[in-house]
């Protein structure tokens, strides 16, 4: 490329000049391209080729560099680079047709370099111009340059973006490699050339299975990056956290992608920086702001949407305890937050909708460069110790103009759902004057401030502690206590946030259930399953009124996201929010947990429990560590923990306990669930520990679990379904659910979010790839009984299909990655490839190998298994074409080939088929007698059942199709051992079958030649126009196999075959030069002479009987068929090409240097 003209002082020290004129040279870097010097030249390659890449200054430096000079100057300009012989090599042509001969008239050698300069400079602007429309590079020229040399190196394709590199050491053996590892979206890579030794690694995303960071003797600080067949070291980092947590984030990614087949997309929307930063991608300022966003959003319970704007340094001022608390303002589109430096000590959430004035304070020494916020509901915070006030000011100003102005809760009516919407199922059958002992103990006329605090309409419960330590330790204990029921559905849409999105999307809960009313799925039909399983001890769901109610919530979340839909256990968490809440509420409050508080619990294979269940093995085995190793024997944390983190101990504790862990659970999140069930175990360690089995070990925790009581409650207990268990001599003790909870705080409250975080993603890595490990051995189980391929085999050929699969979703395809993948479908039929890549496995696993031809092939096939038509394969498809292809005997190989020269599905027979079916029916009812119910039935399961295709059900071929089966007969035979007695032979056949076609063609007139003509190709208008009698099916084969690249012999007649019976109709002139091309359909080549308007012999047609019975007189073609071929060594081949798909190579370095001379 062109560059700003530069000065350079040292010409020949790493470079070496290969062409020359008196005003440019063109230089090649030693170390690349093709050697010189001798041995002195080779060491000196060899060294500068090392140093550009432990100092990464191939990326700063291209290969190649074009220089100008002047005769009476030590000073020259690099003018251009290039990163290959074929763009220098571009430029310096123009060089030399545009301006050497301009320049040569110059006397003043300051004016060719000014004029140079300005030349350089004004095609550099103007190739900035036609970039102007277009989306503009916002990443360093070194970024750039690094990028490229990614691509070159790794063969990736322009679609695979870089998003960052580091120097480091990887470890091959027990000897480091200093090199570059580049984390690109979808792959990890490393280079290293070290003294002629080169190192070049490629990981997808995907297949990473264990990523942790660890620091051992043997690998001081490093990365470790295992697969499931390897693991690889990474050491020596100058940020070892900084890139730890960047691949973190890639993994994430490709374990989503694993999950919902959800694709990377950039953030397209991210503010540009004030300056191009060094070193940093446009990539990772969008992860980093990700990272942001997440961290924001978790810490204060809000939105998916909800994006952080920036966050600065200040205090807030506290009037409940008169001092300032030091933390971060954090402001985002829809809110202002702050968090105290001092975890868990104060946290606040201000809508910007509940703002009214936003102000600059007059500064003091006590409060600095402060700013108040004033809300609607009369109330001030005041933030002191800013940095840039007036920004900040401007900044709150501007989000605030873009915000609607509305109200917390909805005035507008409610929706035509029924009365029950605006009323808890709690007030509608549960005790009518019951109150809770902390309500009790509060008073109903004399609740304490803190109370008070908590029922203001704000977010979280962040928000809602009060502003001192005092009063967040007071909140917190009185959430322990236990929340009085009159505000439980409050607060729990305060905790979780749902209250947000239940004040900004008013109506959107009636309209879902409006939509969903009357739609069946097959969430639906679950949902109808399970509603009478809900909670049918409490009287609430034991009548109609309730069970209406949760069908609507289930039916409106699973149409709302069908991703989810529904999943076993969301019922039962449902029915208790229903008891505390309106039914608009509750549907909020689902939302909140199925997707930001409980993310992946409730989906299709719950990887979410499945992951928490990982994370409590972990938790188990560090502070249980005994327990945890007799468990494991028993299989019993498996069993036990999924049901309990799915239903949040609510089937398996009686329901007064469980409603209180569910308190502290929208307060805390899922740490007080770990917390609690470690604390379950510890209390039962010896009974556990002496227990003998799994079922004496699951008895032990049932009866602990259904005796964990209320002792504070003065509603009547309702029965549990596990109350079974606790039978026996003497009644287990009772366990007070206060007691279970302190316990647990007072044991594993040290337990903290970010922990839990960094375990959750080491067990999601470990649970998503053991999922799709199951799905394999799955997808191998189903597909034994169909094809003839060994498990390994069938596993193999499972992850070359998955893998190009994957590989189309990030690199682009002719169809979507969401049509490509249905999760709801069985594992074989989930994935699916189109077309193209469907050729490029068929390319490297077929064993029938047609050179040009096998393009063609491919499609037939293809159009073939897509029965469906919607142009894509499954797996069971695929591997039911290529089991034929392999496994079939010759008459099924044969039968395959046949049908690949056929119309696809031929409509019109299936139409004529089904209309004689319907006269059937319609007669036998006509003249027939009625018969009973179960015949009708048995005739209807007959006709479902699968038919095996025999050879007299394939239709008849035609003379053209007869030709394209010659032609890829004829291009099947290249490169085989055989190919000259194949060709003969099949020269022998093809000749045969002419002959038996004509012959039947005499023979077909009549009724006959009615019903063979509407098996073939229609024929196009013109070639009806001008039929040409002289035309015969001979002549066409000739000129089929001249297109083939195969020279016919004359036609020889009766008398000249009686003269040499032995010698074949076609001769071979070359073996390996076979490329088949389709004839034009109007256009018959007859010996060298082209006639226009020829037609093909619509009468003539042969069918697969013949075809067979003619091939089987050729014994070389019968060993041919019946040849066992195996695709092992095809699928080792595959499998060493690198995963990525390398892009057209340019020509070679010799072949532009040979051409140049």
């Amino acid at each position: 490329m062109w560059i700003e003209p530069e000065e350079v002082l040292l010409v020949g020290a790493l470079w070496v000049s290969e062409r020359a004129n008196p005003f440019f040279i063109l230089q090649r870097r030693r170390g690349h391209g093709r050697g010189g010097g001798g041995l002195h030249g080779c060491i000196a390659g060899l060294l500068v080729g090392t140093l550009d890449v432990v100092l990464d200054s191939s990326a700063r430096v291209a290969p190649y560099r074009i220089l100008l000079q002047t005769a009476d100057s030590q000073v020259y300009w690099n003018i251009a680079c290039g990163s290959s012989r074929k763009e220098i090599t571009e430029h310096w042509d123009w060089l030399e047709s545009n301006l050497l001969q301009t320049i040569s008239i110059f006397d003043n050698d300051e004016d060719v370099i000014t004029f140079v300069k300005g030349k350089i400079s004004g095609i550099i602007a103007e190739e900035k111009r036609l970039k102007q429309g277009e989306e503009q590079e916002e990443d360093s020229g070194k970024f750039r340059e690094a990028e490229l040399k990614m691509r070159r190196l790794f063969g990736m394709p322009e679609e695979e973006k870089l998003v960052n590199y580091y120097s480091c050491s990887y470890w091959k053996g027990r000897v480091p490699r200093q090199g570059w590892v580049y984390l690109s979206i979808n792959h990890l890579c490393f280079y290293s050339f070290l003294l002629g030794k080169e190192v070049t690694l490629v990981i997808p995303w995907m297949e990473v299975t264990q990523l942790e960071k660890n620091a051992t003797l043997v690998f001081p600080e490093s990365i470790r990056v295992s697969t499931r067949h390897t693991e690889h070291y990474f050491s020596m980092f100058l940020n070892i956290n900084d890139t730890f947590k960047l691949m973190e984030q890639l993994a994430n990614i490709a374990m989503r992608q694993l999950l919902d087949n959800e694709a990377f997309a950039a953030d397209r929307s991210l503010p540009k920086p004030c300056k191009t930063l060094k070193n940093v991608s446009t990539l990772k300022r969008d992860f980093d702001a990700r990272a942001k966003n997440e961290r924001y959003r978790a810490m204060f319970r809000l939105t998916q949407d909800e994006r952080l704007d920036g966050h600065t340094d200040c205090t807030l001022w506290t009037p409940f305890a008169k001092m300032h608390i030091v933390g971060q303002l954090f402001i985002s589109n829809n809110y202002i937050c702050f968090s105290s430096r001092e975890e868990d000590l104060c946290q606040l959430i201000i809508p910007l909708r509940e703002v009214s004035i936003v102000e600059k304070a007059d500064s003091s020494s006590v409060l600095p460069c402060p700013v108040s916020i004033s809300t609607k509901n009369k109330m001030t915070f005041l933030f002191a110790n800013l940095k840039d006030r007036e920004f900040l000011v401007q900044r709150i100003s501007d989000f605030l103009q873009r915000t609607p102005d509305s109200s917390w809760f909805d005035t507008s009516p409610p929706s035509l759902i029924g009365s029950s919407v605006c009323q808890s199922y709690l007030t509608l059958f549960g005790p009518q004057n019951h109150i809770s002992q902390s309500e009790f103990l509060l008073g109903p006329g004399t609740q304490s401030c803190e109370y008070l605090q908590i029922r203001r309409p704000m977010t979280t419960e962040e928000m809602l502690t009060p502003l001192t330590f005092s009063l967040t330790s007071r909140t917190r204990e009185l959430v322990l206590n236990g929340i009085p029921e009159c505000l439980r559905g409050e607060l729990w849409l305060l905790f979780s946030g749902a209250q947000n999105e239940l004040a900004t999307h008013p109506g959107y809960y009636g309209d879902l259930v409006e939509q969903a009313m009357g739609m069946c799925s097959l969430a639906t039909d679950e949902i109808e399953r399970d509603l009478h399983r809900s909670m049918p001890e409490h009287r609430a769901f034991q009548n109609e009124t309730g069970i209406a109610a949760l069908r609507r919530v289930l039916t409106a979340y699973a149409h709302r996201n069908p991703g989810i839909g529904y999943c076993q256990a969301m019922n039962i968490v449902t029915s208790v929010l229903l008891l505390y809440c309106t039914e608009e509420q509750a549907f909020w409050l689902l939302v909140a947990l199925c997707e930001r508080m409980l993310p992946d619990y409730y989906n299709t294979r719950v990887v979410g429990a499945l992951v928490d269940q990982g994370v409590f093995e972990d938790l188990t085995r560090s502070s249980l560590p005994q327990l945890y190793e007799h468990m494991q024997e028993l299989g019993v944390i498996s069993t036990i923990s999924l049901s309990w983190f799915l239903t949040l101990f609510l089937s398996v504790m009686p329901f007064d306990s469980a409603v209180l862990l569910v308190d502290c659970f929208f307060y805390e999140g899922i740490k007080v669930i770990f917390q609690v069930a470690l604390t379950v175990l510890l209390d039962n360690m010896d009974a556990l520990l002496s227990s003998s089995d799994e079922g004496e070990a699951m008895t032990v925790l049932g009866r602990y679990l259904d005796n964990v009581v209320n002792k504070q409650t003065v509603a009547p207990p309702i029965p549990h379904l596990h109350a079974v268990l606790t039978s026996g001599d003497e009644p287990p003790p009772e366990i007070d659910i206060f007691d279970l909870i302190k316990s647990s705080y007072e044991k594993f409250g040290s337990l903290s979010s970010d922990v839990i975080e960094q375990m959750r993603f080491k067990q999601r890595l470990k649970v998503i790839q053991s999922l799709e490990d199951t799905a394999k051995r799955s997808v191998v189980r189903a597909m034994m009984t169909e094809s003839a391929f060994s498990i390994e085999e069938l596993e193999e050929l499972y992850c070359l299909f998955k893998s190009k699969h994957m590989t189309s979703c990030y690199w682009g395809s002719s169809s979507s990655a969401a049509e490509r993948h249905d999760p709801s479908l069985p594992y074989l039929e989930q994935y699916r490839i189109d077309p193209v890549q469907f050729s490029q496995l068929f390319s490297a696993l077929a064993p029938w190998v047609c050179g040009g031809h096998t393009t063609t092939l491919s499609s037939r096939l293809f159009r073939l298994l897509d029965q469906n038509q919607d142009q894509l394969v499954n797996f069971k498809e695929f591997i039911t074409g290529l089991s034929g292809m392999y496994h079939g005997d010759m008459t099924e190989k044969l039968k395959l080939l046949y049908k690949l020269h056929l119309p696809p599905g031929n409509s019109s027979l299936v139409a004529q088929h089904n209309i004689n079916r319907c006269l059937t029916f319609f007669h036998l009812c006509a003249v027939t007698e009625v018969k009973d119910y179960r015949y009708y039935l048995r005739m209807w399961a007959k006709e479902k059942e699968p038919k095996k295709e025999t050879i007299k059900d394939l239709p008849r071929m035609n003379q053209e199709q007869f030709i394209e089966f010659c032609k890829t007969l004829y291009n099947m035979f290249s490169e085989d051992p055989s190919e000259q007695e194949l060709y003969h032979a099949i020269a022998t056949v093809a000749s045969l079958l002419l002959r038996i076609g004509e012959v039947g063609k005499k023979f077909g007139n009549g009724g006959k030649m009615q019903e063979t003509t509407s098996q073939t190709l229609p024929i196009s208008a013109e070639q009806e126009e001008e039929p040409d009698e002289g035309t015969s099916g001979e002549a066409l084969l000739c000129q089929a196999l001249a297109d083939a690249q195969l020279e016919p012999a004359v036609l020889q007649t009766s008398d000249e075959e009686n003269k040499d019976d032995t010698e074949s109709s076609y001769s071979v002139v070359s073996s390996g030069s076979l490329l088949c091309e389709d004839i034009a359909h109007d256009t018959v080549l007859i010996g060298a002479e082209q006639r226009q308007g020829s037609t093909l012999d619509v009468d003539w047609s042969i069918t697969f009987e013949q075809v067979l019975a003619s091939l089987l007189t050729e014994p070389v073609l019968v060993e041919y068929f019946e040849r066992k071929m195996d695709i092992q060594a095809k699928m080792a081949t595959c499998k060493a090409q690198r995963v990525v798909e390398r892009q057209v190579s340019s020509p070679s370095e010799q072949e532009l240097m040979h051409h140049s001379t």
